[in-house]
């Protein structure tokens, strides 16, 4: 979404497809904090955030708190507004524990090495 909004070079553009992400019922924003981004990048989700605010439902995935989304977002002085946005009336569901993915790839592993190790005898 970011880079399809960066993309964009004129002003009628961006807004007409900031609309068009607005618009949704429920927007998911999947994996904030995976990139930094430059401050463009930090102004455009706030645009579209803004715009739902108290409207619209938005859904957001991370693997960074709040506290370090200036990290994501570098000198942006949007980040601030963008979260207050975000959280006020919001659900925060915090889920912490192993990768599903990890726990996945060692098992798949651990049925090669006894494959491997049941066809050597």
């Amino acid at each position: 979404m970011l880079n399809d909004l960066a993309a964009l070079d004129s002003d009628n553009a961006l807004r007409r497809r900031i609309k068009h992400y607005a618009k949704p019922a429920l927007l998911i924003i999947d994996e904030v904090g995976y990139f930094s981004y430059s401050n463009r990048h930090a102004d455009l989700p706030f645009e579209i955030v803004n715009q739902r605010y108290e409207q619209r439902s938005t859904l957001v995935t991370t693997n960074r708190p709040f506290a370090e989304w200036n990290d994501v977002f570098p000198n942006a002085a949007c980040v601030v507004s963008l979260v207050d946005r975000l959280v006020h009336h919001s659900e925060i569901i915090a889920i912490e524990g192993k990768s599903y993915r990890m726990k996945e790839a060692k098992e798949q592993a651990a049925e090669r090495r006894s494959r491997q190790q049941g066809g050597a005898k």
